[in-house]
Protein backbone atom coordinates (compact mmCIF):
# COMPACT_ATOMS: atom_id res chain seq x y z
CA UNK A 1 0.00 0.00 0.00
CA UNK A 2 1.26 3.71 -0.79
CA UNK A 3 2.20 5.94 2.20
CA UNK A 4 -0.46 8.40 3.02
CA UNK A 5 -0.24 12.27 3.45
CA UNK A 6 -3.28 14.53 4.01
CA UNK A 7 -3.42 17.77 3.03
CA UNK A 8 -5.83 19.63 5.53
CA UNK A 9 -6.71 22.97 6.40
CA UNK A 10 -10.18 24.94 7.24
CA UNK A 11 -12.84 25.55 4.76
CA UNK A 12 -11.21 28.16 1.86
CA UNK A 13 -7.70 27.78 2.88
CA UNK A 14 -5.75 26.80 -0.22
CA UNK A 15 -5.93 23.06 -0.29
CA UNK A 16 -7.24 22.30 -3.73
CA UNK A 17 -4.88 24.90 -4.88
CA UNK A 18 -1.49 23.38 -3.25
CA UNK A 19 -2.84 19.76 -4.43
CA UNK A 20 -3.19 20.88 -8.23
CA UNK A 21 0.41 22.24 -7.68
CA UNK A 22 1.98 19.64 -5.95
CA UNK A 23 0.39 16.78 -8.41
CA UNK A 24 2.78 17.69 -11.63
CA UNK A 25 5.75 18.36 -10.16
CA UNK A 26 5.59 15.34 -8.14
CA UNK A 27 5.08 13.50 -11.16
CA UNK A 28 7.50 15.02 -13.48
CA UNK A 29 10.35 13.36 -10.52
CA UNK A 30 8.81 10.31 -11.97
CA UNK A 31 5.91 9.81 -8.88
CA UNK A 32 2.44 8.42 -9.29
CA UNK A 33 0.22 10.37 -7.32
CA UNK A 34 -3.36 9.13 -6.18
CA UNK A 35 -5.82 11.45 -4.48
CA UNK A 36 -8.90 10.98 -2.46
CA UNK A 37 -11.12 13.99 -2.14
CA UNK A 38 -13.00 13.74 1.38
CA UNK A 39 -16.60 15.20 0.52
CA UNK A 40 -18.30 16.35 4.10
CA UNK A 41 -21.80 16.47 2.82
CA UNK A 42 -22.01 13.32 -0.04
CA UNK A 43 -21.69 13.47 -4.15
CA UNK A 44 -23.44 11.47 -6.69
CA UNK A 45 -22.20 10.71 -9.40
CA UNK A 46 -24.90 7.74 -10.55
CA UNK A 47 -27.93 9.53 -12.39
CA UNK A 48 -31.12 7.94 -12.16
CA UNK A 49 -31.92 6.92 -15.22
CA UNK A 50 -28.91 5.89 -16.66
CA UNK A 51 -27.68 1.93 -16.70
CA UNK A 52 -25.35 1.89 -13.92
CA UNK A 53 -28.17 3.32 -11.38
CA UNK A 54 -30.37 1.01 -12.99
CA UNK A 55 -27.36 -2.06 -11.53
CA UNK A 56 -27.14 -0.35 -8.33
CA UNK A 57 -30.91 -0.46 -7.89
CA UNK A 58 -31.28 -4.10 -9.22
CA UNK A 59 -29.21 -4.78 -6.12
CA UNK A 60 -25.30 -5.01 -7.81
CA UNK A 61 -22.95 -4.22 -4.88
CA UNK A 62 -20.37 -2.62 -7.21
CA UNK A 63 -20.86 -1.17 -10.55
CA UNK A 64 -17.63 -0.07 -12.70
CA UNK A 65 -18.08 2.17 -15.78
CA UNK A 66 -14.93 1.86 -18.09
CA UNK A 67 -14.28 3.75 -21.77
CA UNK A 68 -11.33 3.84 -23.50
CA UNK A 69 -8.60 5.64 -21.11
CA UNK A 70 -10.49 5.43 -17.75
CA UNK A 71 -12.85 3.85 -15.48
CA UNK A 72 -14.91 4.73 -12.34
CA UNK A 73 -16.43 2.47 -9.64
CA UNK A 74 -19.42 2.90 -7.27
CA UNK A 75 -19.39 0.97 -4.72
CA UNK A 76 -21.06 0.66 -1.12
CA UNK A 77 -18.19 1.51 2.01
CA UNK A 78 -18.29 0.85 4.92
CA UNK A 79 -17.05 3.79 6.65
CA UNK A 80 -15.22 6.96 4.80
CA UNK A 81 -11.82 6.31 6.94
CA UNK A 82 -8.69 5.89 5.06
CA UNK A 83 -8.34 2.30 6.18
CA UNK A 84 -11.20 1.38 3.92
CA UNK A 85 -9.84 3.78 0.97
CA UNK A 86 -6.17 2.64 0.54
CA UNK A 87 -6.80 -0.45 -1.03
CA UNK A 88 -7.51 0.99 -4.07
CA UNK A 89 -4.66 2.33 -4.70
CA UNK A 90 -1.81 0.12 -4.34
CA UNK A 91 -0.56 1.10 -7.95
CA UNK A 92 0.83 4.62 -6.79
CA UNK A 93 3.63 5.53 -5.19
CA UNK A 94 1.95 8.28 -2.64
CA UNK A 95 -1.76 9.01 -1.81
CA UNK A 96 -2.79 12.41 -1.16
CA UNK A 97 -5.89 12.77 0.60
CA UNK A 98 -7.82 16.57 0.87
CA UNK A 99 -9.43 16.84 4.23
CA UNK A 100 -9.18 13.63 6.92
CA UNK A 101 -8.68 15.96 9.49
CA UNK A 102 -9.81 13.60 11.99
CA UNK A 103 -7.82 10.57 10.24
CA UNK A 104 -4.35 9.31 11.90
CA UNK A 105 -2.56 9.93 8.34
CA UNK A 106 0.36 12.34 8.93
CA UNK A 107 -0.55 15.94 7.85
CA UNK A 108 0.23 19.14 6.30
CA UNK A 109 -1.90 22.13 7.15
CA UNK A 110 -2.17 25.24 4.88
CA UNK A 111 -3.04 28.31 6.96
CA UNK A 112 -3.54 31.27 4.89
CA UNK A 113 -4.09 34.41 7.96
CA UNK A 114 -6.23 36.54 5.69
CA UNK A 115 -8.39 33.56 5.79
CA UNK A 116 -8.67 32.26 9.37
CA UNK A 117 -7.78 33.03 12.58
CA UNK A 118 -6.31 30.30 13.63
CA UNK A 119 -4.98 26.81 11.96
CA UNK A 120 -6.97 23.65 12.38
CA UNK A 121 -4.59 21.21 13.65
CA UNK A 122 -1.86 22.71 15.48
CA UNK A 123 -2.31 20.48 18.54
CA UNK A 124 -2.63 17.30 16.40
CA UNK A 125 0.30 14.81 16.90
CA UNK A 126 0.09 14.00 13.03
CA UNK A 127 1.01 17.45 11.84
CA UNK A 128 4.33 17.08 10.03
CA UNK A 129 4.48 20.68 8.79
CA UNK A 130 2.81 23.63 7.97
CA UNK A 131 2.23 25.81 4.68
CA UNK A 132 1.46 29.30 5.65
CA UNK A 133 2.03 33.01 5.22
CA UNK A 134 2.97 33.41 8.59
CA UNK A 135 4.79 32.10 11.20
CA UNK A 136 4.72 29.66 13.97
CA UNK A 137 6.39 28.74 17.17
CA UNK A 138 6.73 25.04 15.86
CA UNK A 139 9.28 22.61 15.87
CA UNK A 140 8.11 21.28 12.04
CA UNK A 141 8.92 22.60 9.03
CA UNK A 142 7.12 26.04 7.65
CA UNK A 143 6.83 26.59 3.73
CA UNK A 144 5.43 29.33 2.27
CA UNK A 145 1.85 28.91 0.08
CA UNK A 146 4.38 29.10 -3.24
CA UNK A 147 7.59 27.06 -1.89
CA UNK A 148 6.07 23.81 -4.16
CA UNK A 149 9.68 22.62 -5.10
CA UNK A 150 10.66 22.86 -1.58
CA UNK A 151 7.26 20.93 -0.43
CA UNK A 152 7.97 18.22 -3.28
CA UNK A 153 11.37 17.77 -2.01
CA UNK A 154 9.96 17.61 1.66
CA UNK A 155 7.21 15.14 0.56
CA UNK A 156 9.60 12.99 -1.26
CA UNK A 157 11.66 13.26 1.35
CA UNK A 158 10.08 11.91 3.89
CA UNK A 159 7.36 9.37 2.10
CA UNK A 160 9.24 8.47 -1.03
CA UNK A 161 12.74 8.00 -0.65
CA UNK A 162 14.74 4.90 0.41
CA UNK A 163 16.37 4.26 3.63
CA UNK A 164 16.19 6.25 6.98
CA UNK A 165 13.35 8.63 5.81
CA UNK A 166 11.14 6.21 4.41
CA UNK A 167 10.90 4.43 7.78
CA UNK A 168 9.65 7.84 9.46
CA UNK A 169 6.75 7.77 6.99
CA UNK A 170 6.22 4.21 7.98
CA UNK A 171 5.12 4.90 11.13
CA UNK A 172 2.76 7.34 10.21
CA UNK A 173 0.76 4.82 7.75
CA UNK A 174 -2.56 3.89 8.79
Amino acid sequence: MPPVLSIVGKSGSGKTTLIEKLIPELKHRGYRVGVVKHAHHGFDIDRKGKDSYRHRKAGADAVMIASPGQIAMIKDSPGESLDNLVPYFEDVDLLITEGFKKDRAPKIEIFRSQCHRNPACLKDDTLIAMVSDTPFDLELPRFGPDDIEAIAEFIVSVFLSTGKSRCKAARFKN
